[in-house]
C-alpha cells in the first residue's frame, strides 16, 4: 500500500488501457474518478469502493469540473483512438482529441491538479529510417490523429509550472487482454484471426511495429505517478518494448496457437514502419518491461479458451470503428 494515496481522474477510464489502469490503481489503494462516454460499456468493475464513474463528454466543461473536483492527478487517455476511427469522422476527431484539450488542461490547473499525465502516441514521429527513434527526434506526424497528438503535447507544456507537473507518454501499440477488449490492434487482430479461423493474412510483413504488453503500459503510468517530480516535470517518455516485424508477430502468434495456423502474405500500400527507443524511461525512471508480446498472445488465448469473448470476429464492441459507425457518434 502506498502512503501516497492519490485521487485520480482517468479520462477514457472505460477504454482498453483505461480499464486495466483503473483496476490496478484501485488495487493499490488510490481513489479514482472515471470520465468516459461509456460507448463500449458503462461499468467493468461492479460496485467498487473508491471508484466513481461519470458517463459524460470530455467536451463539456461543466462535466469536467464535476469529475475533477477533489482530485490531485489527471491521466488523460480519452480520445478517438486510432487513424481509421479518426478518418471516419475527422471533424469529431478534432473536437475530442484537440479542441477539448486546452480547456481540460486549463481547468486542471485552476482546480489545483498537481500532476497531469497525457497519453500521446509513438506515431507522432512519422516514418523514420533510423533504428532507435528517441524523444529528441523531430516529429513528422503523417495523419491528423498523430498531428493532433503532437499539437496537444505542445499545449500541455505551455502550462508546466512548479505547482503543475506535466508529463507526456508516447506509447507503442498496446496488446493483450483487457476487461474492455479491442481486436483492432495488430497483435490482437492476428491472435483473434488465428484462434478463430486458423488463418492470418499479413499485409506486407516487413514493417516494424513497436508493441507493449498492456500490463507494462499500466506499470508505466504507475511509475510516473510514483516518480520524483524533478524527473518527470515537462518530460516526454517513449514507452515500448519490442520492435518486431509484422510477419514475425504472425509467426509468434502461430507458435502460441498451433502450427496448423496458416500465414498468408499479401502486398500493401501501407509501409508505415515504426521503431522506437525506450531507453530514456529506463535510464531516468528505472522502468523495465516485465511482459512479452508472447505473454499477451497467451493471455488472449486463455481468454478465448474460457469463452470470455462473444463473437469476437464481428462484435462491434471489440472494434472502435464499427461501434462508432453504428452509434453515429458526433
Amino acid at each position: 500500500m502506498h502512503n501516497n494515496i492519490k485521487k485520480i481522474l482517468v479520462t477514457g477510464g472505460l477504454g482498453y488501457v483505461g480499464c486495466a489502469l483503473v483496476k490496478r490503481l484501485l488495487q493499490i489503494g488510490h481513489k479514482v474518478n472515471i470520465l468516459d462516454l461509456g460507448i463500449y460499456g458503462k461499468n467493468f468493475f461492479g460496485e467498487t469502493k473508491n471508484l466513481s464513474v461519470h458517463i459524460g463528454d470530455i467536451r463539456n466543461i461543466e462535466t469536467i469540473k464535476k469529475c475533477i473536483y477533489g482530485c490531485d492527478t489527471v491521466i488523460h487517455l480519452a480520445c478517438i483512438s486510432n487513424d481509421p476511427s479518426f478518418d471516419m469522422n475527422p471533424e469529431l476527431g478534432k473536437l475530442i482529441n484537440y479542441d477539448a484539450f486546452r480547456p481540460l488542461v486549463e481547468i486542471s490547473k485552476r482546480f489545483e491538479i498537481k500532476n497531469f499525465i497525457y497519453a500521446s502516441s509513438s506515431s507522432v514521429y512519422g516514418i523514420k529510417t533510423e533504428k532507435n527513434v528517441d524523444e529528441t527526434f523531430t516529429l513528422e506526424p503523417l495523419t491528423d490523429y498523430s498531428k493532433f497528438k503532437a499539437d496537444c503535447e505542445k499545449i500541455l507544456f505551455e502550462y508546466q509550472s512548479d505547482e503543475f507537473t506535466t508529463t507526456v507518454l508516447r506509447p507503442a501499440t498496446v496488446c493483450g487482454f483487457s476487461l474492455r477488449q479491442r481486436f483492432d490492434l495488430v497483435v490482437n487482430i492476428l491472435t483473434n484471426l488465428a484462434y478463430n479461423t486458423r488463418k492470418i493474412t499479413v499485409f506486407g510483413g516487413e514493417q516494424l511495429r513497436p508493441n507493449i504488453h498492456i500490463n507494462d503500459m499500466v506499470d508505466a503510468y504507475i511509475h510516473i505517478l510514483n516518480a520524483q517530480k524533478n524527473k518527470i516535470a515537462g518530460q516526454i517518455f517513449n514507452v515500448g518494448d519490442q520492435n518486431i516485424k509484422v510477419i514475425d508477430l504472425a509467426k509468434l502468434v502461430r507458435k502460441v496457437l498451433g502450427f496448423d495456423v496458416q500465414i498468408v502474405t499479401s502486398s500493401t500500400k501501407d509501409n508505415r514502419s515504426y521503431h522506437i527507443s525506450s531507453k530514456k524511461i529506463l535510464s531516468d525512471l528505472n522502468f523495465k518491461t516485465k511482459f512479452s508480446i508472447e505473454d499477451a498472445i497467451v493471455d488472449l488465448k486463455n481468454a478465448f479458451d474460457k469463452n470470455i469473448f462473444y463473437d469476437s470476429l464481428n462484435n462491434e464492441l471489440y472494434f472502435n470503428i464499427k461501434k462508432m459507425n453504428s452509434i453515429k457518434l458526433n
